[in-house]
């Protein structure tokens, strides 16, 4: 299986998880890793060159998944609206929508690079908090989608979600000079984040969605590929 890997600090906890996962099971024996921002994987995973990855949630709509993503429940610090011109993150396809959806004006800003403004004090709108305020649920900014190995992936989400990740002080140290953030900012951050996508998570999801269709904001793979 050929995996995409997203290096943000959100996906922290499953990159521990799935390196102990795969060590435990024959999982490792056919596992490689594909390295992309988000926006690199949706295109890849629309042309089939990686069979698994968290694909941003916008294009994830007639992916197979089950139950994993990358969710806010309230405030996600990740994402975010800064008080200059009108400019989309490149490295981002929902999060630009969102912003458009919540109809906020400004520069959007994700991943670790939004972490560290935020961290850093800088003046912004939480579009995760916004989307909360406005319709009362959590946003869900990605999926963990599969084109084959649907059992195996069915069996990975499940041990995923099953029971609490704790990261070794190594990786969080690792983690922390990668992404210039502290390891205290680290750890608070991902008490923002969550992964299961239940019932709650799944009507805020179909929420944005319809959102975005109805605003003809709604791209296809076909958009994403070339």
């Amino acid at each position: 299986m050929i995996f995409g890997k997203i290096d943000f600090i959100n996906l922290l906890p499953f990159h521990v998880f799935i390196k102990r996962y795969a060590r435990s099971t024959r999982f490792h024996q056919s596992l490689h890793y594909h390295k992309g921002v988000p926006s690199a994987l949706n295109r890849e995973f629309a042309m089939r060159r990686i069979d698994a990855a968290f694909i941003s949630s916008i294009t994830a709509k007639n992916c197979r998944h089950f139950g994993v993503g990358i969710v806010a429940q309230r405030e996600v610090l990740s994402v975010l609206s800064l008080p200059n011109a009108d400019k989309a993150d490149a490295d981002s396809a929902t999060s630009n929508l969102l912003a458009q959806i919540l109809n906020v004006h400004g520069e959007v800003l994700i991943g670790d690079k939004a972490l560290r403004y935020y961290y850093n004090g800088g003046e912004h709108i939480d579009l995760g908090g916004l989307w909360h305020e406005r319709t009362g649920l959590p946003f869900v900014f990605a999926l963990l989608c599969t084109h084959h190995h649907t059992d195996e992936l069915r069996r990975l989400s499940r041990a995923f979600v099953s029971k609490k990740v704790k990261i070794p002080y190594y990786m969080l140290m690792e983690a922390s000079r990668k992404s210039n953030l502290s390891p205290a900012q680290i750890t608070h951050y991902l008490k923002f984040i969550s992964y299961k996508v239940g019932v709650k998570e799944e009507k805020g999801y179909k929420r944005f969605v319809g959102e975005a269709k109805k605003r003809g904001l709604n791209p296809s793979f076909g958009k994403i590929r070339y």
